[in-house]
């Protein structure tokens, strides 16, 4: 997989790309990720890639020929375009499924007051990472990124990514460590008898139990089993 993300602030990439899982998945081949700097493609001799906007307003706008431009040069014949605004689709866990399928994309980050309207003619998903505002789309594209690469084959293990938060709907369970107990605090016995058919069931239970707790929103388009509903009575009776 190939990720192009087009910015005004290079600088603020090198340590996403230079640390942790994401430095490890570009040197293994796994994905390249390439950092543009949109300014690279302006015809203004002063490197101007903004103007003021019709019919009045505060800020800038991103103009059309910078970044009509710099997407020709980067299109292949299966790229597909993000546009990072908080116009956009809030993005999903299964939408970063959707994408770690895809073989180029282009990431275009916002800033001022945002794009020229015509620039989404290039766009084939306009993304928001939720309803609020950055000063710009180079931190919510780093998200992006960084939801996609942990999905790619090798990257990460699968069962790591597959057991994650929203990935089946629910939250992800409880997570413990050694020691067993720490100040006074014991890990569940459950996962500690090494009976693999428990703890998959208690692990299924407990995913449930935060997700109607702390995210019962998550439950509206999610379709309960005989034994989730009987799990969920059980919960309700607690309360």
């Amino acid at each position: 997989m190939r990720i192009d993300i087009v910015t005004l602030f290079p600088a603020m990439f090198e340590g996403f790309v230079n640390s942790s899982i994401i430095k490890r998945a570009i040197e293994n081949n796994y994905v390249e990720v390439n950092i543009v700097d949109l300014r690279e493609y302006t015809t203004n001799k002063h490197k101007k890639v903004d103007d003021t906007p019709y019919g009045g307003g505060a800020g800038m706008v991103l103009t059309c020929q910078p970044v009509f431009d710099c997407v020709k040069a980067l299109r292949k014949e299966d790229t597909k375009v993000l546009m990072m605004t908080p116009q956009g689709k809030t993005y999903k866990q299964q939408t970063a499924y959707e994408f770690a399928k895809m073989t180029h994309i282009i990431i275009l980050c916002g800033h001022y007051e945002g794009f020229d309207e015509r620039i989404r003619t290039l766009v084939d998903y306009e993304v928001s990472l939720g309803d609020y505002v950055l000063t710009g789309g180079e931190t919510a594209s780093m998200v992006i990124a960084d939801s996609i690469i942990r999905l790619i084959d090798g990257v990460i293990e699968k069962e790591s990514h597959e057991n994650d938060s929203f990935s089946n709907g629910l939250l992800e369970y409880p997570q413990y460590t050694k020691p067993r107990v720490y100040e006074g605090l014991e890990v569940p016995e459950v996962l500690c008898n090494g009976n693999h058919k428990e703890i998959a069931i208690w692990k299924h239970k407990e995913s449930l139990r935060k997700t109607y707790f702390k995210r019962p929103d998550l439950l509206e388009n999610y379709s309960l089993s005989e034994q989730e509903a009987k799990w969920i009575e059980e919960f309700k009776n607690k309360e």
